[in-house]
């Protein structure tokens, strides 16, 4: 089991930027971003596994960003040009699958505690 622990949530106003930081306490093959927004279901954003490769939701559209640093265990989400409906709880994940897999919910091993976004108009 692997502790996952958030930051980097907040209040910006639409346009602006936030990074979010996911520490995470041992190794896990794959690691990614999932949002909800009140009264939605909970969606994937993106991942990167141990090889480095990154992937996307398509509805991202470019501005946002994953990045991890090996040496501290460490996932970031650089998030650009924030708008309204990006608001939502930010949850880190960590799989124990590469590839495509590393995006299944269910396939998901184990979860941060979420952190808030909030973009406001």
């Amino acid at each position: 089991q692997v502790r996952l622990v958030e930051s980097g949530g907040g209040s910006v106003q639409a346009g602006g930027a936030l990074r979010l930081s996911c520490a995470a306490s041992g190794y896990t093959a794959c690691m990614g971003w999932f949002r909800q927004a009140p009264g939605k279901e909970r969606k994937w954003l993106a991942s990167m596994d141990t090889y480095h490769t990154a992937r996307y939701a398509d509805s991202l559209k470019g501005r946002f960003t994953i990045s991890q640093d090996n040496a501290k265990n460490t996932l970031y989400l650089q998030m650009n040009s924030l708008k309204p409906e990006d608001t939502a709880m930010y949850y880190c994940a960590a799989s124990p699958y590469t590839t495509n897999l590393c995006k299944v919910e269910e396939l998901i091993d184990d979860w941060g505690q979420g952190t808030q976004v909030t973009v406001s108009s």
